[in-house]
Parts: structure tokens; sequence; C-alpha cells
């Protein structure tokens, strides 16, 4: 395996999205696909617009770039912001 796909940072997508039934279930899609289980998912609701965080601890890097633009495409996202670092733990 090369660097690049042994390597993992810790990562959050920040996300403003139109509020919608199913928008949470399909924010987790570009996850699920790539099994991974994000660490931590909070959402918070202000009128018409839904706030969301989506953490996980240990993010293989080369799945960053993706799953942020799958997070763009999703039908009602306004915003998406990803801030990502070091990890500290393992990729299991």
């Amino acid at each position: 395996m090369s660097d690049d796909v042994q390597s993992a940072v810790s990562v959050r997508f920040l996300l403003d999205a139109d509020a919608s039934p199913g928008l949470l279930s399909r924010l987790l899609q570009p996850c699920a696909k790539r099994d991974l289980v994000p660490d931590r998912m909070w959402s918070h609701r202000s009128g018409d617009t839904i706030h969301v965080e989506i953490a996980m601890e240990a993010m293989p890097a080369n799945y960053v770039h993706m799953v942020e633009g799958n997070l763009r495409q999703v039908v009602g996202v306004r915003t998406v912001s990803c801030i990502a670092r070091p990890c500290l733990r393992q990729v299991a």
C-alpha cells in the first residue's frame, strides 16, 4: 500500500442545508458507501436551514476529497467546509 492509502486524518465536515425530510440519511451515504462510520454527527435546525457536523477521528486521507465532493452534490446542501488535521489514532 502507498503512504496515501495508509495515512489517516481527523476530519470535520461542517454543512448548511435546506431543512428537508431524509436530509440527514443522505448526508451519511458518502461515508456508508466507503464502509466508514462517523464518530460524531450533530445537527441543529434554525428556521429553514439545518447546520450539520459530521466528524471522524481517523479517515483515510485519500477519501477526504471524495466524501467532501459527494456531500456537495447532495440536493439541498448550500455550503460545505472541511477541517482536517493529523489523526491521533490509527485506521482500523
